[in-house]
């Protein structure tokens, strides 16, 4: 029993929580290069459009990294 407890700390406290949405957010404009996992984020201010939510997948596909205020 001490035993499992021990292995449930450790891997509770090595989980990282940086689990990838399944969902981002892209602006559809000329010069939009970047993906955002959330919709407000300060990355999509500048957006003339509402930003539209696209599966990461999709958004890597169409060439966009990862917004640089979300780092």
């Amino acid at each position: 029993m001490k035993l499992f407890f021990t292995i449930l700390l450790v891997s509770a406290l090595t989980y990282s929580g940086n689990v990838a949405p399944k969902y981002v957010y892209i602006c559809n404009g000329a010069n939009s290069k970047a993906y955002h996992y959330s919709p407000n984020c300060k990355g999509l201010q500048r957006c003339s459009k509402e930003p539209e939510k696209v599966t990461l997948e999709d958004a890597k596909k169409k060439g966009r990294k990862l917004c640089g205020y979300e780092n």
